[in-house]
């Protein structure tokens, strides 16, 4: 039955997790002591941090600082086996899940499958866009901002000259303010030194936000402090405007003007990232799975879901919680609590979430912060803010080397003003060779 997997039958149940995220990074380490047999399946062999995945995108670390590979991080944990292979679809009638690698048995199946970026349809959006859900979205972002410089170089005509220079970032969320801040860095410190011969003056940065705040979710004062900064910095933002095209030349947005650009980093969405197999009435539109309090997918009584991919109802979240790390973290520790309840025979605990706040950073010295402490909210910005959100960062990074590491690149960059890892290796967005412009019709 567990064809080319290979893996010994211990005689304990076995618990199979899907993806090695947040929640299921957190649920197998959770499951450390329990009498189980724990399979870790995962497309990379590696848990990445995904929150930093930005500094990456724009020369600020390096991609092996923020990763760490699943047997390294669970070295020390008998009871874990990892298996590098892509999940097809689950059989829950003979309880087995179909990999590249073969057939795999289990007696507990967790889906920590994440999220994927959601571009609502838009096909040609999909192709033309750069998303940054994985390292290889923030290397391939990487490589296409600074090949787009290199690229510049050799031309003269000025409209094709800016739509090399120019970005247009989608979504008004963390990862859409913090891109667009690290960027305003790049031009203000870092690419002037690098390129001479360019003026970047004439490099535009845009932030379209289909909504009327940024960081929605945040407190006002959050909100209003990013989109104060962000003007500072000189970034170029549209509130209440929505993407209706891209081409790969021309952003269409739906108050009628038209940009250009080479570059259009979409920020904008995320969607569950569901496997085939099980009942489609516990499918939410949002292609999340409907679980219950326990994090038990809805008709099944063995198959779980934690993370992003898990949709909790309830009067405080009717539409699940936030698809943001602190609930994966929280859902993964209280399931692995739960299977060891539940081989004990004992009561299981609901998931409460703790919710602890949010944050942004902005920028060099900038940032934004809602913290729940003890019964109180508290705003930070500025400075303060900024130190707190690199604090949290750093401590929450998995394994101690990440942590010397990115502590020692950002003191680095922060007293040197420049972001040192500005190579090209790997893929690329190709721009257009030629595009069809209507005179007058762009914002350059």
């Amino acid at each position: 039955m567990e064809g080319l997997t290979k893996i010994d039958d211990l005689g304990k149940p076995r618990v199979v997790i899907v993806g090695g995220g947040f929640a299921g990074l957190e649920l197998a380490k959770a499951l450390a002591n329990a009498p189980v047999q724990v399979v870790l399946i995962d497309k990379q062999n590696y848990h990445a941090f995904q929150p930093l995945l930005y500094q990456v995108a724009t020369a600020g670390l390096d991609e092996g600082d923020i990763v760490a590979p699943f047997r390294k991080i669970l070295s020390e944990q008998k009871n874990f086996y990892f298996r590098l292979a892509e999940v097809m679809a689950v059989n829950p009638a003979e309880q087995v899940v179909e990999t590249s690698i073969g057939r795999l048995r289990y007696d507990y199946l967790v889906l920590a499958t994440g999220a994927t970026s959601n571009f609502f349809g838009d096909a040609e959006m999909a192709k033309n866009s750069i998303a940054i859900k994985s390292v290889e979205d923030a290397l391939e972002l990487r490589n296409t901002v600074l090949s787009n410089f290199e690229q510049a170089l050799q031309l003269g005509d000025r409209e094709q000259l800016n739509s090399l220079l120019d970005f247009v970032i989608v979504g008004g969320g963390p990862t859409g303010v913090e891109l667009a801040g690290a960027l305003s860095e790049l031009r203000k410190h870092v690419f002037p030194r690098d390129y001479r011969e360019l003026d970047f003056k004439e490099m535009d940065i845009h932030l379209v936000q289909s909504g009327p705040v940024l960081l929605k979710g945040m407190s006002a004062n959050a909100s209003e402090q990013a989109l104060e900064s962000l003007k500072k910095f000189k970034v170029q933002v549209w509130l209440d405007a929505r993407v209706k095209s891209y081409d790969g030349y021309t952003v269409t947005l739906s108050t009628g003007q038209k940009l250009i650009t080479r570059t259009l980093i979409w920020a904008a969405g995320v969607t569950g990232a569901p496997i085939a197999g099980l009942d489609p009435a516990c499918l939410l539109p949002s292609n999340r799975y409907c679980v219950d309090e326990y994090n038990r997918v809805l008709g099944y009584e063995n198959v779980f879901a934690v993370g992003d991919i898990a949709a909790m109802a309830g009067p405080d979240y009717p539409d699940g919680h936030p698809m943001v790390a602190q609930p994966a973290l929280q859902q993964g520790r209280l399931l692995g609590e739960n299977i060891a309840r539940l081989l004990a025979r004992q009561p299981l605990r609901p998931f409460k979430y703790d919710d602890k706040g949010s944050m942004a950073t902005i920028g060099r010295n900038h940032a934004v912060a809602d913290i729940k402490l003890f019964g109180k909210e508290y705003h930070l910005q500025g400075f303060v803010a900024w130190l707190a959100w690199s604090a949290v960062h750093v401590i929450s990074l998995v394994g101690f080397r990440n942590r010397i590491m990115v502590l020692l690149g950002w003191t680095w960059s922060y007293f040197s003003f420049d972001k040192g890892l500005r190579y090209i290796i790997g893929k690329t967005k190709s721009p257009l060779v030629s595009a069809d412009m209507e005179e007058g019709k762009a914002i350059v």
